[in-house]
């Protein structure tokens, strides 16, 4: 077997020492060599010129790899990075291998076994004829381009292996000789340098980054919109920061275990709703304010929801302050991508934590709002009840004596039908009343009740009562997810005609015998105005939140034209399968 090693002694470990006295030291070895190598030295100069060049940690290697092979005179080039988590190989980049040549050969070689398994144990400079004939070998995949001479020296940043530059067939069929072992390590040595600089620029960058987004989410949940869209924005801001397939957002449910309510995904209407159950192992530790990560959420058996399937590392992260646990945040990668390092965990760990805070202030906003509707309606309960409903009750009073002392029989009839249109609206207010004075732990059971009930909450702000119709047994054909739903639906209608229709007339329709477009049974909610419409380049976050609910479940919404004259106003389409 003709092999042929490097006889350097494997160097010590060494404390970091300045960069340039590293790669003075590294030149010193080039003195008194052949002028053969004297005269490559402006070449290796204007190499390690290039190597030094921008920022940007992959490019940097990308470069690395490229001019170290133009050096050499290589025809393939490569670094394996160690894995700093454990024995093998955190990522592999390669000169030499055109694209669909990559795609054939596969998954590249993760530093666990063969040659590249070996150097990584044993960090020294290795030069051999024939690689395939080195018993550390383990040989090639398949579609892999046939590779003899090879070339191995190790790049270490501050003192400690970083990883290792391979080099392999030297061009015309000739071996790679000393003046190239001398070359590459001096490249080697400018290298690590340069390495150093982009990791260190790579963590302030990446730092500066998952600041900014913590910024974005804090000022989403405390700008007093909508809730849906505040952790829209977390799920959106976490995916990415974490560069993951997804950003996912669950909170825990009444039922128990944790519901997804906000997804940035390609597909976010397959996952929005769905609740992981609580005797999940993941939602057990994460309710106990653990993080837990994933290396393969496709494999791993703790992961017993059906959407995990196309997705492999992951970050599952608790979003907890003050002692509460008030939701997740779940970031997957897709199957096969590199899995999160340690400095990615602990990034997300603390934008998790931010998360966590700014939600419990924006709780407490929104607690504080919503202390002083409850605080109002009991005023205006109290005006309705105080003054309201005295003076139509003394009205009735005088038309009924105005009613018997009449002799006119037309008078009489018309003064009784005011009595009685008297008497139908005292009942009404005294249904306002009663629903406002209501607690939302209150809330009746059956669907109709509650529909009733927000529309005659409704009717308070409006200044009139919006009319109604229902059509089929609502509380015996419409589940309890779909009827919180609806009325979640119907709550948001209701509040947008108040708030942007300037309607004087609404119309609610729920009707449970409807067939979807699909042709399964379904329930469809409409919500009719003769208001504004919709203008153009409004906010449409309440459309689009009412088709998020309504996609989670299988079905859809959408909106037309009004009750108005011709069409004039919005008409608001919700419908869901039973």
């Amino acid at each position: 077997m003709s092999v042929q090693e490097s006889q350097e002694s494997p160097e010590p470990a060494r404390e970091a020492q300045d960069p340039r006295e590293a790669a003075t030291q590294a030149t010193r070895s080039l003195q008194g060599l052949s002028t053969e190598l004297t005269a490559r030295v402006p070449q290796l100069l204007e190499a390690m010129r290039s190597v030094g060049t921008g920022l940007e940690l992959h490019s940097t290697l990308d470069r690395i790899c490229e001019t170290a092979a133009e050096l050499a005179d290589a025809r393939y080039a490569a670094i394996g990075v160690v894995d700093t988590d454990g024995p093998g190989l955190s990522d592999f980049v390669t000169f030499g291998l055109g694209p669909e040549q990559a795609k054939r050969i596969g998954r590249r070689p993760d530093g666990k076994r063969g040659l590249l398994g070996a150097l990584i144990s044993h960090s020294d400079t290795v030069r051999l004829s024939d690689l395939t004939k080195d018993p550390r070998s383990a040989g090639f995949p398949a579609h892999h381009p046939p590779m003899k001479t090879f070339l191995g020296v190790p790049i270490r940043v501050q003192g400690e292996i970083f990883g290792n530059l391979y080099l392999a067939e030297k061009k015309g069929g000739g071996e790679f000789n000393d003046y190239d072992v001398h070359m590459v390590r001096v490249l080697a040595t400018e290298a690590g340098i340069a390495i150093g600089n982009a990791r260190l620029y790579e963590a302030a960058t990446q730092r500066e980054r998952w600041i900014d987004g913590s910024v974005a989410v804090t000022t989403a949940l405390l700008s007093g919109g909508d809730a849906d869209d505040a952790l829209a924005v977390v799920a959106e801001q976490a995916r990415h920061l974490a560069d993951s397939a997804a950003g996912i957002v669950m909170l825990p449910a009444e039922e128990g275990g944790m519901e997804i309510v906000a997804v940035s995904a390609d597909d976010p209407a397959t996952s929005l709703g769905l609740v992981v159950p609580a005797e999940s192992p993941i939602v057990v530790k994460l309710l106990q304010g653990e993080p837990v990560f994933v290396e393969d959420a496709s494999t791993d058996p703790r992961m017993i929801s059906r959407l995990t399937s196309p997705y492999g590392p992951c970050m599952m992260l608790p979003l907890h302050s003050g002692g509460r646990v008030l939701g997740a945040l779940v970031t997957p990668r897709a199957r096969g991508k590199r899995p999160f390092t340690e400095a990615e965990r602990t990034l997300a760990t603390q934008f998790a934590s931010q998360a966590a805070l700014a939600l419990m202030m924006a709780e407490a906003q929104r607690d504080r709002e919503r202390l002083a509707v409850f605080e109002d309606r009991d005023r205006i309960a109290r005006d309705l009840h105080d003054l309201v409903i005295q003076r139509l009750f003394a009205t009735g009073m005088m038309l009924e004596g105005a009613q018997r002392r009449s002799i006119v029989p037309e008078v009489r009839d018309g003064v009784g039908k005011a009595v009685d249109e008297l008497d139908v609206t005292i009942q009404e207010i005294r249904t306002a009343i009663f629903a406002l004075q209501q607690g939302p732990a209150e809330a009746p059971a059956g669907l109709r009740t509650r529909v009733l009930r927000e529309i005659n909450m409704a009717a308070v702000p409006l200044g009139f009562k919006p009319a109604h119709r229902f059509v089929g047994p609502l509380d015996a054909a419409v589940g309890e997810l779909v009827g919180k739903n609806l009325i979640a639906a119907l709550r948001e209608a209701l509040s947008n005609a108040f708030r942007h229709a300037y309607a004087s007339r609404i119309e609610v329709v729920v009707d449970s015998t409807v067939s979807l477009a699909d042709g399964r049974p379904g329930v469809r909610l409409e919500v009719a105005d003769d208001g504004v419409g919709i203008p153009e380049g409004g906010r449409r976050s309440g459309l689009r939140n009412l088709r998020r609910r309504a996609e989670s479940l299988g079905g859809s919404s959408w909106y037309g034209p009004g009750i108005g004259e011709d069409g004039g106003g919005t008409a608001l389409v919700w419908e869901a399968p039973l």
